[in-house]
């Protein structure tokens, strides 16, 4: 009989709640989005020309579906100042939760 090796990871240490962080971070994105640049398809566009992300991608991003990542956060920062304040935001609330 062969054990199975490398599958089990053991819960010590600290609880992270990351869905719960991701859920929070997508739906803040979203909301930024939608208040720099609304729902319209002209919206869309002017997402995808910031990040070079496709069509479908941004409108997960603007749904609250997904959020954006690495590269993408960046240009939507750099061209939102909504965008930049909210990644602050959420920086902050995320520190002020360590501190507890």
């Amino acid at each position: 009989m062969r054990i199975k090796t490398g599958t089990f990871v053991p819960k010590t240490g600290t609880n992270v709640h990351l869905e719960a962080d991701l859920a929070n971070y997508r739906a803040a994105i979203a909301a930024a989005l939608r208040d720099e640049l609304g729902l319209t398809h002209r919206a869309v566009k002017t997402a995808m020309r910031w990040t070079g992300a496709s069509e479908r991608t941004v409108k997960y991003w603007i749904a609250g579906e997904r959020g954006p990542s690495g590269e993408h956060l960046i240009a939507l920062a750099r061209h939102s100042d909504i965008v930049f304040h909210m990644v602050l935001l959420l920086a902050d609330r995320h520190d002020d939760a360590d501190a507890e």
